[in-house]
């Protein structure tokens, strides 16, 4: 891989109760348990970060996906859940991604988000090691 970026992020303190922050200030948060995983709370949580960039990513590669073939996307979203269970021997994650494409045909935008998949970054480290639904509707 010809590397055109690298960020790096520093975790202290607790872990999931702790801090993480980017060397270069961007990011610096203080973290916290999920409530639903016996926490407080009263932090982002590393589910939370891993959505927010699986979601801005996806979306990046479906306006790629878009340019490509030449379709106005306009006011489209790409959301993302990151879901976290325990599995055997610790725990492991699912994502569901949520895209909508307004004002495009139902085919077309499934083909755009089948071709964001293919290239995102996100979906290409996950391929294979967790499930990643695609939930694709115009509203």
């Amino acid at each position: 891989m010809n590397t055109l970026y690298t960020a790096e992020a520093l975790a202290t303190g607790g872990g999931r109760n702790g801090h993480v922050a980017t060397t270069d200030s961007r990011i610096d948060l203080g973290l916290a348990i999920p409530v639903a995983m016996g926490g407080t709370g009263d932090g982002a949580n590393p589910e939370q970060l891993f959505a927010a960039g699986y979601a801005a990513c996806f979306h990046s590669a479906l306006q790629m996906a878009a340019r490509e073939h030449k379709v106005s996307i306009d006011g489209s979203s790409v959301g993302a859940q990151v879901h976290i269970g325990a599995i055997e021997g610790g725990f492991g994650l699912a994502v569901t991604l949520e895209v909508v494409i307004p004002d495009v045909p139902a085919d077309v935008a499934q083909s755009l988000a089948s071709r964001a998949h293919e290239v995102c970054p996100y979906s290409n480290a996950t391929r294979g090691n967790i499930a990643v639904e695609i939930v694709v509707s115009d509203d």
